[in-house]
């Protein structure tokens, strides 16, 4: 049973900054890969980002690179994703999920909750 709870999100304005994280319990050190997963209002659901548990990150996505870092501290059992420069577009429910491999959110067995980002303009 793995549980992932999200934390950090919240109201900032264009080019602040936030930093998530997604604290794990469980067997979540049974899956190679986290991810964090967004969805904003009227889109679907993309994957921003994935680290192994190593700390090889394997993907960002490109509307991100350069502004997003992935990160992962395993003795916390916690993975975090640093969010600069923020952007209006970037709003949007921040989830990280495990549990899968790819880039679908269809890969991914665990979830948490979400915490709502909202950057205003």
């Amino acid at each position: 049973q793995v549980q992932l709870v999200e934390s950090g999100g919240g109201l900032v304005q264009t080019g602040g900054s936030l930093r998530l994280s997604c604290t794990t319990s469980g067997r979540a050190f049974n899956w190679y890969t986290m991810a964090w997963f967004r969805q904003a209002p009227g889109k679907e659901r993309e994957c921003v980002a994935k680290i192994k548990w190593s700390g090889i990150i394997t993907y960002y996505a490109d509307s991100v690179k350069g502004r997003f870092t992935i990160s992962r501290d395993s003795a916390k059992k916690t993975v975090y994703l640093q969010m600069d420069s923020l952007k209006p577009e970037d709003t949007a429910v921040y989830s990280c999920a495990t549990g899968g491999a790819g880039l679908s959110s269809d890969d991914y067995e665990y979830w948490g909750r979400g915490t709502q980002v909202t950057v205003s303009s």
